[in-house]
């Protein structure tokens, strides 16, 4: 009996998670980085090579001219994110293959990115810290005047599951009042006293601003020169989403001009920024790597690693010693894979 065979298309996969992969399917990774230029070639070289399932940890997009050159043979498409822009979901619907993505794995992880953030741009941590390395110590009460967090307003653009851990935190900040937009109202939104307003209105009202919502052709720049002209001058604006949300250009604008406070991106476009990148010569904009993903967990006589459970290639990790981060969810159950593993692990996850 042949093994199925899973093609994953970024080298950054991690070396846990493949070792756990090759125990049941025969797997292939390419070796390459999205920005390095041979990435997307040999991605298309590749795809042709009749493979059952397919993990894409990439930021290029999955067309539908790629999966013709996929095949009738592709069963299964998993992503290491919990956002799907950089999939053509409907070329996938259409040749019925099940696509899985990490809803709610990484929500805890983000959330805590995003109040360091938040708390980094408010108290100006970068020149703060500029200061010290260059030996520039300052003296006095006046010295870089930060932003209080507590008695303010947090704006929260997406209360999906990130956007609903941010506000959880942050209740322990003492903060007056929560708004949040979305395409609706969360039912969630009662038990953490946050009010639903537009878009528009959040922008005025809030002293801080933390998208959290997908990206998709409406929200594309929904941070621009207008919008940024609402907010308040001394908002904090933070960014864990996707880059694409921001017209950076205009933030750089506003950044300079202090039509804004400062600003706080885990996120930017392209990835990674260039050394000479306007943003990051910026004293008010904080600048983190996407490091939401990377978590050091200890258990007790278990592996740490990142998996895909692809159900439609008999890929089953229900042994005990498997303890995981978990990145992908079980594409044909739909089930998100942390309640998957809870059930099927022991001690649960």
């Amino acid at each position: 009996m042949f093994m199925k065979r899973v093609l994953i298309v970024n080298k950054t996969f991690p070396t846990a998670g493949v070792n756990i992969l090759k125990k049941k399917v025969e797997t292939t990774v390419l070796p390459y980085n999205d920005y390095d230029p041979e990435c997307l070639p040999h991605i298309k070289k590749n795809l042709g090579n009749g493979y059952d399932g397919l993990i894409w940890n990439t930021k290029h997009k999955l067309t539908g001219e790629l999966l013709d050159l996929a095949g009738p043979k592709l069963c299964a498409i998993s992503t290491m994110s919990s956002g799907t822009d950089q999939v053509e979901v409907d070329e996938v619907k259409k040749r019925n293959i099940p696509l899985g993505n990490t809803l709610r794995v990484l929500d805890d992880a983000v959330a805590d990115i995003a109040l360091g953030l938040l708390v980094a741009a408010a108290r100006r941590f970068k020149e703060g810290i500029a200061d010290i390395e260059n030996n520039e110590w300052k003296i006095g009460v006046n010295w870089t005047l930060g932003q209080d967090i507590a008695g303010t307003t947090v704006g929260v653009v997406g209360l999906g599951g990130i956007g609903q851990s941010i506000v959880r935190r942050l209740h322990g900040f003492g903060v007056a009042r929560f708004l949040y937009s979305g395409r609706t109202q969360k039912p969630e939104a009662k038990e953490l006293k946050a009010e639903y307003v537009d878009f528009h209105q959040l922008l005025r009202e809030s002293d801080h601003v933390i998208l959290v919502c997908p990206l998709t052709a409406e929200t594309k720049h929904m941070i621009n020169e207008n919008t940024l002209r609402m907010m308040k001058k001394n908002a904090v604006l933070i960014n864990v989403a996707r880059g694409d949300l921001i017209d950076q250009n205009a933030l750089i604008k506003a950044l300079k001009e202090d039509w804004i406070f400062s600003a706080g991106l885990d996120v930017t476009t392209p990835e990674p920024l260039s050394r000479d990148h306007p943003l990051l010569a910026l004293p008010n904009c904080c600048k983190f790597q996407k490091v939401c993903y990377r978590m050091r967990v200890n258990r007790p006589g278990g592996s740490t690693g990142f998996i895909g459970v692809m159900t439609p290639l008999g890929l089953d990790f229900s042994a005990p010693s498997h303890y995981c981060i978990i990145e992908l969810e079980a594409v044909v159950t739909r089930i998100p894979l942390r309640d998957l593993l809870t059930r099927k692990l022991d001690p649960p996850l």
